[in-house]
């Protein structure tokens, strides 16, 4: 179902950020596709299923990834596409999911605000409503990256994944745990936006009342019920890191790597550079998750502009 310009994503041990890190290290890089994350992965799944069965239309909250990528998967099987975003997202996701064809309907609130009109356009359109991480096709296509991750050698020790909603983690958790039980599974959100990794370590739904992270990718306030049960099976951590913390990573990740990330995509690098003793020796894999991110404060955080970002 998946195109295969979404798959079998590059996988390579990065030994520049290893003298720093002090561990091994592997990038798995989600963002060498059209939709620049790993979104298609699940959305390709969502419109093929929608196309196959004579749906023509579906409808997503998004801060800007996922319904860039639904526009995409939707675009190529004739769905027509809706997009509810907060009009504070990255100008740069919404402009894509605008030359993307899709609709885009902006709220003057968050992203759970997203979700809540996004339901209601379902509703009264009767019309598929897309819920990332709650729909399981979501997870089901963030898990290919799992199976590609336990089908390499050499092995490796850790891997490390952003957290928000939780399709990425408990999509590719789920497979390592079943493939492969012996790799520690660590999430890793901003401190910021910390519902779903407090919600791990109480093992009960948290929810907070605002977010205040540039990792806008993974900044949702309340957790899915569902989602956290999957969750509290395949994650053996989930820990928190600091602003600061995360736009090092970017920095690192520019520097030594090469590339240009989202703020959500440096948070592996982020919980190395915070507790490097309980890394130290060992093999990671960070999973660098999406690179959308708007020049000007790309250059704010990091302190380097690149030329252009497409």
């Amino acid at each position: 179902m998946i195109d295969p310009v979404f798959l079998d994503t590059p996988l390579y041990r990065c030994e520049a950020l290893e003298p720093a890190l002090g561990c091994t290290v592997s990038i798995k890089l989600e963002t060498a596709n059209p939709v620049r994350s790993f979104k298609a992965r699940g959305t390709e799944v969502v419109a093929s299923l929608l196309a196959d069965s004579g749906s023509r239309a579906v409808v997503c909250a998004s801060a800007g990834n996922l319904g860039q990528a639904l526009a995409w998967s939707g675009r190529g099987r004739g769905l027509d596409v809706t997009v509810v975003a907060s009009r504070f997202a990255t100008a740069a996701k919404l402009d894509r999911i605008r030359a993307l064809d899709a609709r885009l309907e902006l709220v003057d609130g968050d992203h759970e605000m997203a979700r809540e009109r996004a339901a209601a356009i379902a509703r009264y359109d009767g019309i598929r409503l897309l819920e990332d991480s709650l729909d399981i096709e979501t997870c089901e296509g963030a898990a290919t990256i799992g199976l590609e991750l336990v089908d390499t050698t050499p092995s490796f020790d850790t891997v490390l994944i952003a957290l928000g909603g939780g399709a990425l983690a408990t999509g590719v958790g789920h497979v390592v745990k079943a493939w492969a039980p012996e790799v520690e599974v660590i999430c890793v959100q901003p401190l910021g936006a910390p519902a779903m990794t407090r919600s791990w370590h109480q093992r009960r739904v948290v929810t907070t009342d605002s977010t205040n992270t540039i990792a806008d990718g993974v900044a949702g306030r309340r957790p899915i019920p569902a989602v956290l049960d999957d969750l509290l099976l395949v994650a053996d951590d989930a820990v928190l890191v600091q602003e600061s913390s995360i736009t090092a990573g970017m920095r690192m990740l520019l520097d030594h790597a090469g590339l240009i990330v989202e703020p959500s995509a440096a948070l592996g690098i982020a919980a190395l550079l915070e507790d490097p003793d309980r890394f130290a020796g060992r093999h990671i894999v960070t999973i660098v998750c999406g690179s959308n991110v708007d020049v000007d404060a790309y250059h704010r955080w990091v302190g380097a502009a690149p030329a252009h970002t497409s």
